[in-house]
């Protein structure tokens, strides 16, 4: 019997690999996503210094969102962008977190793009 691999292993795999290559640094600090079934969130995470200096999610109640659809996802993306340079945070690096860059991981990233921030 062959035993199939779970999605999440998977993911989890993917996100080593591109976490190998990638670091954030005080000048530019990672933009980490994390995806759920019901919500969505993403966090600007200095690695050198091991500190998360801004984050949102749909969970905020500062968000005002209603799960963790696309419209979310920008609402989210809006939001952590205006948090990050309230903190004199211009560039970042993107991590899409193992996930494909498509639907909400892509609506995060071009509405915190649209909002100021540079990748």
């Amino acid at each position: 019997m062959i035993h199939q691999t779970q999605k999440n292993v998977i993911r989890v795999r993917i996100h080593k690999r591109i976490r190998h290559k990638l670091r954030g640094t005080a000048e530019r600090p990672r933009l980490a996503v994390y995806r759920s079934v019901a919500h969505i969130y993403a966090q600007v995470i200095d690695d050198a210094g091991g500190t998360t200096l801004a984050s949102a999610s749909s969970v905020d109640k500062a968000s005002k969102t209603n799960g963790g659809n696309v419209a979310a996802a920008k609402v989210i993306g809006k939001l952590l962008a205006e948090r990050a340079q309230a903190k004199g945070i211009k560039q970042v690096v993107f991590d899409r977190g193992g996930y494909r860059y498509h639907g909400r991981v892509k609506a995060l990233a071009d509405a915190a793009r649209a909002a100021g921030l540079e990748f």
